[in-house]
């Protein structure tokens, strides 16, 4: 059975902030890698969650539902969820499939994080 090909490192900046660094591929096997990071996270009570896709190779369908999946999560607990380091590619992506209406994209860390600061 294939695997994931992701590694995702959670990183607490304030009480209220945590960063997600995302590392590799998101599909659909990338659930598990995901969720957990997810709820990381969350566990210390942060209200605003940066993806950080600085490292991402690659993206597909099954990976774009994931995204919704943790925004609809995000948003039943109140939390902003917000992104930074998406190619060109990937930021049409988000704004085809409108995701940027609701998940923030910033180009830099210090942007997004500036914004959850705000």
């Amino acid at each position: 059975m294939p695997q994931a090909n992701v590694k995702m490192t959670v990183r607490k900046i304030t009480d209220h902030t945590s960063v997600i660094d995302i590392e590799g591929e998101v599909t659909g096997f990338a659930e598990n890698e995901l969720m957990d990071a997810y709820t990381q996270a969350t566990s210390a009570g942060a209200k605003a969650i940066l993806l950080n896709f600085g490292q991402l190779e690659y993206m597909n369908s099954s990976g774009i539902g994931l995204l919704v999946t943790v925004l609809i999560r995000a948003q039943r607990q109140g939390q902003k969820l917000m992104a930074c380091g998406l190619t060109e590619h990937y930021r049409q992506i988000f704004e085809l499939t409108r995701l940027d209406d609701a998940i923030g994209i910033y180009g830099t860390e210090q942007e997004a994080l500036a914004a959850a600061a705000a």
